[in-house]
């Protein structure tokens, strides 16, 4: 595996060289916490930006939680926002990022695969990272049904020596070539020891447990502009999009809202878009309802933005994509 990856290795921004021991442990972190349920593709770009913007530990514990939520914005799952702040500040206070798996636990937002990445690619500690790229890899490799049994296994293979490299040999693998459809056997360095390719079907490990149906829940998005400029709120601390700045909306509901939870003011007209938007648990459809009002009409709690700028808002998705199809009905 590990002469695999000194020719085969990924050339990305927060990785050292093969071999090089040189990783630099904030952009390991960063890029871990990023890479959570989002691709490569585009964490790229997104971790560019935000290295120019703060590039240590230091600088984005000193930022402010809803400058890095704005900077987060599109990334989806907020909380990790959250947390890189919460956790920079935490390695602030401590005078140092720590080394081992079990103190990279006690902070936040780092859980045991995050610790084990660190731990093993930061500071080259003997650690057995299990992202879903290793845990197919381990699987198909062992010809195990049950995901429950890949942990064991995966402890047995990990090397002392050059673990982050390991490691990041195996997530490459899983990413290139162990694919979940259509894994390319026959470029594969541990094909002789595989016992999934032996069997003839590699694909089946390892099980996939059916997928349970999302429930849909109904909502309404209101779009209030006055003098060029649109009402924004911040939602929530907690829950989903906590803290993020966003259009109004009612509640989410198992029946579509209509105007209820509208910010008071009267002339709303409900458009015949709708904008999807699918969560973890469950998948929201929103009404777009708009209104337009003059600048002493209404004292709405909020912010004033202006609507040729809102692109520096820092939307989540869901609200970005409304705003679009609010400026569609609007422009034509």
């Amino acid at each position: 595996m590990l002469a695999w990856y000194d020719a085969n290795a990924r050339v990305l921004p927060w990785r050292a060289p093969p071999g090089s021991n040189a990783a630099n442990p904030y952009r390991v972190w960063l890029s871990e916490v990023m890479l959570q349920q989002t691709t490569v593709a585009a964490v790229t770009p997104r971790f560019a930006a935000w290295i120019a913007r703060w590039p240590d530990f230091a600088s984005l514990a000193a930022a402010s939680e809803e400058e890095v939520m704005g900077a987060w914005a599109g990334l989806g799952y907020y909380a990790r926002a959250r947390n890189l702040v919460a956790c920079a500040r935490a390695v602030a206070a401590r005078g140092g990022f720590p080394t081992t798996e079990a103190e990279l636990r006690q902070l936040p937002g780092i859980g045991d695969y995050t610790a084990a990445a660190v731990a093993a690619i930061a500071f080259g500690r003997r650690a057995v990272a299990i992202d879903a790229n290793v845990a197919r890899v381990v699987a198909r490799l062992f010809a195990l049904a049950d995901k429950a049994d890949v942990p064991a296994h995966a402890e047995r293979i990990t090397p002392d020596l050059r673990a982050g490299d390991f490691a990041q040999a195996m997530m490459d693998l899983g990413a290139t070539v162990c694919t979940p459809r259509g894994p390319r056997c026959l470029l594969c360095p541990l094909r002789t020891e595989c016992r999934g390719f032996a069997s003839g079907t590699p694909e089946a490990f390892p099980a996939r447990a059916a997928k349970k149906a999302r429930p849909t829940r109904h909502g309404t998005i209101f779009w209030l502009e006055r003098d060029g400029r649109v009402l924004l709120v911040r939602r929530p601390p907690k829950g989903l999009l906590g803290g993020m700045r966003a259009l109004p909306t009612g509640d989410w509901a198992e029946a579509p809202p209509g105007l209820a939870g509208a910010p008071a003011t009267a002339g709303w007209q409900l458009l015949e878009d709708e904008v999807t938007h699918v969560f973890t648990h469950f998948r929201l459809e929103c009404r777009l309802a708009a209104a337009s009002i003059a600048a002493q009409e209404v004292h709405a709690e909020g912010e004033w933005w202006p609507i040729t700028d809102l692109g520096a808002a820092g939307l989540p998705t869901l609200f970005a994509r409304a705003a679009q199809l609010f400026g569609r009905e609007r422009w034509g």
